[in-house]
C-alpha cells in the first residue's frame, strides 16, 4: 500500500471506537464505513487484495489495546466470523479471518479461524431489511471443530470487517453463548452510524 493511501485510511477511524461497548453484545469500530475505507474494503473481498487485510487488522488491534475495554479483559480468544465453503474456495480467503489473524498478531490474543462456521450459504445481507438479515442467518452458523473439541477457557472476541445492523454477530454471539460460552463483545473494521444506531 502506498503512502498516500496509508494516509487516507487511517483518516477514517474514529475518534471513540468503544462508543457502543455499553450495549447487550458490546462492539467495537475501527472506522467508519464510507469513502476510502468503503473502497479498501471492497477491494479486499472482491478485487483480490487479502494484503490488505493486514494494515486494518493492525489498525484495529492497535485502538483495541489504547481502549479502555482492553484493559478490562486480559485474556481473550478471537473468533472471526465465517464465510461459507464455497464462498472461501471462490475466494480463496475469508477477509474476517485475515483481519482477527493480523489483529492477534498485535495483540497477542489467541486466534481459532474455526471456532464458528457457517453451514448453510446465505443471500449476500447488503440490501436486506434488519428483519430479512435475521431471517437470513437462521441456520447459518453453528460451533467449529475447534470448539467441538475443547470450548475456550477465555472469552470470546468476535471479530468482523463490517458491522451493519448486528445481526451476523448476534447469531454468532447466541451460538457460543448456547455452548456456556463467554462471549465479551466484538470488533470490527467498520460501520456506519445509522447501523449503530439501530
Amino acid at each position: 500500500m502506498c503512502e498516500y493511501c496509508h494516509r487516507q485510511l487511517q483518516r477514517c477511524q474514529l475518534s471513540n471506537p468503544s462508543e457502543f461497548w455499553h450495549e447487550e453484545l458490546p462492539v467495537f469500530v475501527w472506522g467508519n464505513y464510507g469513502g476510502v475505507l468503503k473502497r479498501a474494503i471492497a477491494a479486499l473481498k472482491y478485487d483480490n487484495k487479502p494484503q490488505l487485510a493486514r494494515p486494518l487488522g493492525y489498525w484495529l488491534g492497535e485502538a483495541w489495546q489504547k481502549s479502555p475495554v482492553a484493559k478490562e479483559s486480559k485474556k481473550l480468544t478471537v473468533v472471526p466470523i465465517p464465510i461459507h465453503p464455497s464462498k472461501r474456495q471462490k475466494r480463496g480467503f475469508n477477509q474476517a479471518e485475515l483481519i482477527a489473524q493480523s489483529f492477534c498478531q498485535f495483540t497477542g490474543y489467541s486466534h481459532q479461524p474455526f471456532g464458528l462456521e457457517r453451514i448453510r450459504e446465505t443471500e449476500a445481507q447488503f440490501g436486506l431489511s434488519v428483519q430479512e438479515r435475521s431471517q437470513n442467518l437462521t441456520g447459518a452458523l453453528e460451533i467449529g471443530k475447534s470448539f467441538r473439541r475443547n470450548s475456550p477457557t477465555s472469552p470470546v472476541l468476535i471479530v468482523d470487517d463490517i458491522y451493519t445492523t448486528g445481526a451476523t454477530v448476534r447469531s454468532a454471539a447466541q451460538i457460543l453463548r448456547k455452548q456456556g460460552i463467554k462471549v465479551y463483545g466484538v470488533v470490527a473494521i467498520a460501520s456506519s452510524k445509522k447501523g449503530m444506531m439501530r
